[in-house]
């Protein structure tokens, strides 16, 4: 499988930091913006000011915010926001890009049909040369050529290992995987931690506290995640604890700013308001609470992240109810 033209679909921060590292390992790549008027800005100024400031972004990379480009990629690369994905996969339809590798590298599961993303994906474009890109990779430090880890999984081995030459570079490496499931579940999943973890910095909690959301968390990702059929293993690596431990702790995290925000007292609607990115996390804990409740499945750190976003539960009250719960063994 050769590849030598990429398309970035999404102009986020990580869509921006994938594009320049794509570009600077000799590759053709075009980053497409859902907007006209932001693809001209970016393409004028260089520097994607709402979602990656302080970048600067190639020459060599193409902006646009057209189609045409995907008929001469080989590779397709999705990287918007989950909430938007099958509006942009819907627009692809008509389109002969049967041919093309894609991967999906967005964090988070379909509000409704509870889907993730690969599964979104195959939905609208058919049986597809189809991975997934995940792992702690916060797009400011892997724009600075910061180490960064991450695994590309996939069902065909073969697709794995081109990826892994494609993405891997000597501060960017990469690990093939077997199991899709568990990796974009441990992707999507940890965002909802995170902002518990965040809600506890907004609290004035310390590290005990962190430590804690950060081990129990991990306990409800795997819970729910063998239950819909992941390797528990797979939560153990780089796409599991790697990402959560990353999203939980790093001052650049998304999900975690807004946990803060809501244990400093704020509303998720102004917190939301004032944010050009979206955090997942937000959406995915309507999923995840509604996948626990149809698999029976326990996740108290999960439902009250949930209460304090949807049920406007304090924060506080949400902590005095976890610590009160009844008591039991630890791997029980």
């Amino acid at each position: 499988m050769s590849i030598n033209k990429i398309t970035i679909l999404g102009d986020g921060g990580w869509g921006t930091a994938l594009a320049i590292l794509l570009s600077q390992k000799g590759y053709s790549v075009s980053l497409w913006s859902v907007s006209k008027t932001y693809a001209k800005f970016l393409d004028q100024f260089r520097i994607n000011k709402k979602f990656l400031p302080g970048v600067k972004i190639p020459k060599a990379i193409e902006i646009t915010s057209e189609f045409g480009c995907l008929e001469k990629s080989d590779l397709i690369i999705f990287a918007v926001p989950s909430l938007y994905l099958r509006s942009v996969l819907k627009k692809l339809k008509d389109r002969k890009l049967k041919s093309k590798i894609f991967v999906s590298v967005v964090k988070g599961i379909e509000a409704g049909s509870l889907k993730r993303m690969s599964e979104v994906i195959e939905d609208e474009l058919g049986k597809v040369k189809l991975a997934v890109l995940s792992g702690p990779t916060i797009a400011y430090e892997v724009a600075r050529n910061i180490p960064t880890t991450a695994v590309v999984a996939s069902k065909n081995f073969n697709l794995t290992k081109t990826l892994q030459h494609v993405f891997t570079t000597n501060r960017f490496r990469v690990y093939t995987h077997r199991d899709v499931i568990g990796v974009e579940l441990g992707g999507s999943l940890k965002n909802v931690i995170a902002i518990a973890c965040g809600i506890s910095d907004g609290l004035g909690f310390g590290t005990n506290t962190k430590s804690a959301i950060l081990v129990r968390g991990l306990v409800e990702i795997v819970r729910l995640g063998k239950a819909l059929g992941a390797k528990e293993k797979t939560f153990t690596g780089i796409s599991g604890f790697g990402d959560l431990a990353t999203t939980c702790i790093s001052t650049h995290s998304r999900n975690r700013f807004v946990g803060e925000a809501l244990g400093k007292g704020k509303n998720i609607k102004s917190i939301i308001e004032n944010m050009d990115m979206i955090a997942e996390g937000v959406y995915t804990v309507k999923s995840a609470c509604s996948l626990a409740e149809k698999n029976n499945i326990e996740m108290p750190i999960a439902k009250q992240v949930y209460n304090v976003i949807y049920k406007h539960k304090t924060a506080s009250k949400a902590v005095d109810e976890l610590m009160s719960r009844k008591k039991k063994s630890e791997f029980s």
